[in-house]
């Protein structure tokens, strides 16, 4: 996938403490629904261990705390309606 094809980068911490909240099951969820305008990253600590799991879109910047895998299918049409 080349840079110049992907318009959003949603970035989904696995570090410890959101990984024990179940951010590895929100991850999931988002890679099934990733295109090849969407990147999905499994990231490093976002700074916010206490509201995790956290999600991160990119470029717009906009954060999400507390996400579980039925969260993600909103999420993915809110960013997606702003393309």
């Amino acid at each position: 996938m080349e840079n110049s094809e992907i318009s959003k980068r949603v970035l989904v911490c696995q570090n410890r403490t959101c990984r024990k909240q179940g951010s590895a099951k929100v991850l999931a969820a988002f890679q099934c629904l990733a295109d090849a305008e969407v990147e999905v990253v499994a990231s490093g600590c976002l700074g916010h261990c206490g509201s995790g799991p956290m999600v991160l879109v990119l470029p717009e910047k906009v954060w999400y705390s507390r996400v579980c895998p039925g969260d993600v299918g909103a999420i993915e049409c809110t960013f997606r309606t702003q393309s």
